[in-house]
């Protein structure tokens, strides 16, 4: 199918600006309209739904602030993006209070006009494509959460929708930040059993000591401290689902009984002499590869195969970048909320920064980002400057930015064969020591990276040696 271009309706009375902004999008493969003024561009904006407006501020006749004013009132939806003098930014702020989406200052800096246009159409297709995502999964449909529209995460939701019609017990693996409660409840909520409760367990958040009571329960002096009955997580989930998180920290001296409590739908709290019948739906999660713990011999294998009777892993960050700038989008609404500021976007800067960063603490690691960043700000919109420093690193200038992010110095007398190396070694770092993604961030096929790796080991293999060893001679 062939892509349809962005249609993007340019308005500046300089014919010669105009001509340049026209052979400028062009080139981008943008499609491109053009108005002399701000009477033109109002015009033009009722006969026909652009994609973007790119209009000057100071203009004879209408201004582009009162044109601005008129297209946001008869397209609210429509992007504007504001060009002005460098004396002309009260102009251009004004224009952000009345609903410009952005301004740039004259001359251009094309590189940041580019980012800029990116940002606001990328942005504008996520929310596009997100929303027909939740329409295809039916009215019905409690994303609990979940956002996201990239193609790794319709495969999660697709998997979401399919598991929560089951009763199932399912795994849910990943690493860390992926966002897997997230998900547990979204399976909960589209089950039979949404009425019901849904309770979450951090297995790794309670004491070995305590987590018999913790999970099933104990009768009043059932222990010292125990001044009284307390029903366990199993029996207040009934009827309901479980969520046992950090799965893999369970002690094992516990397993057994986790496992007796799923296979025999009965738990025994302490200090009681008969169980107690329960019905719960359980989901599980770990960052941890279960499979090498059983083999450790640190996790059962009979509870392993009795938690992993279907499982779902959750896809890292750094491969779902389509979903950073709505994600970013989502925790800013929501901190600006929270702390009553009168928060817009991010900057085209602020968001590049965000999209090259590699986030090795995933969503979560996101979300505190911009938590920070809503703390930090002073102005409407996030800049590199509110950013942790290692998120904004990527885009400095006194070094050399590595794929994905980040950012190294440098030095006389270095080869090009150790300038590659160290890109190399840190993008392995970056993602993870995951061959695949490293390759596909450097450019390269899996098999010449392989082949790289494997000439560096020999190379540190080799200056170990003596040095006759190494054909070195004094």
């Amino acid at each position: 199918m062939k892509k349809i271009k962005r249609h993007i309706l340019a308005v500046d009375d300089d014919s010669g600006h105009l001509n340049m902004l026209n052979t400028l999008l062009d080139g981008w493969g943008y499609a491109v309209s053009k108005a002399v003024n701000g009477e033109q561009a109002v015009d033009l904006c009722r006969e026909r739904p652009y994609d973007l407006v790119l209009m000057d501020v100071r203009m004879p006749g209408k201004s582009g602030l009162e044109a601005l004013r008129e297209i946001k009132e008869y397209n609210p939806a429509i992007p504007v993006l504001i060009m002005t003098a460098y004396s002309g930014i009260e102009d251009a702020v004004q224009a952000i209070k009345e609903g410009a989406f952005d301004y740039l200052t004259k001359p251009l800096d094309f590189t940041r006009l580019k980012t800029c246009l990116h940002n606001i159409f990328e942005l504008h297709s996520l929310r596009e494509e997100n929303a027909g995502l939740r329409r295809s999964l039916g009215a019905g449909f409690d994303s609990g959460g979940i956002i996201g529209k990239s193609e790794a995460m319709d495969k999660v939701l697709s998997m979401v929708q399919t598991f929560a019609s089951s009763e199932a017990t399912v795994l849910l693996t990943g690493e860390s930040g992926t966002g897997k409660e997230v998900i547990a409840r979204a399976i909960h909520m589209n089950s039979q059993r949404r009425d019901g409760p849904y309770i979450a367990f951090n297995c790794a958040a309670i004491t070995e000591s305590l987590f018999e009571a913790e999970l099933f329960g104990h009768e009043k002096g059932a222990f010292t401290g125990a001044d009284r009955r307390r029903e366990g997580r199993f029996v207040a989930a009934a009827k309901g689902t479980l969520f046992l998180d950090e799965v893999g920290e369970i002690p094992l001296s516990m397993q057994a009984k986790l496992l007796r409590a799923i296979q025999e739908r009965e738990v025994h709290p302490l200090g009681r002499d008969s169980p107690v019948s329960v019905d719960v739906r359980l989901i599980a999660a770990t960052n941890r590869n279960l499979e090498e713990e059983v083999r450790a011999g640190r996790f059962r294998e009979d509870l392993y195969y009795r938690i992993n009777v279907v499982s779902l892993e959750l896809p890292p960050l750094r491969e779902r970048r389509d979903d950073i700038p709505l994600l970013a989008q989502h925790f800013l609404k929501k901190f600006a909320g929270e702390s009553g500021k009168a928060v817009h976007g991010f900057t085209p800067a602020a968001m590049d920064s965000l999209l090259r960063y590699s986030w090795p603490g995933n969503v979560r690691e996101l979300e505190n980002a911009v938590e920070r960043a809503v703390v930090l700000l002073v102005g409407e919109y996030v800049d590199e400057r509110e950013l942790p420093p290692q998120i904004a690193g990527g885009r400095k200038e006194n070094g050399t930015n590595l794929p994905g992010g980040g950012a190294f110095s440098l030095s006389p007398g270095e080869t090009l064969h150790d300038v590659e190396r160290a890109i190399i070694l840190k993008t392995m770092q970056d993602t993870g020591q995951n061959k695949s993604e490293a390759a596909k961030r450097l450019g390269i096929s899996r098999k010449t990276l392989h082949l790289k790796l494997q000439k560096y080991e020999e190379e540190e293999n080799a200056s170990e040696l003596p040095p006759e060893a190494r054909g070195e001679w004094n």
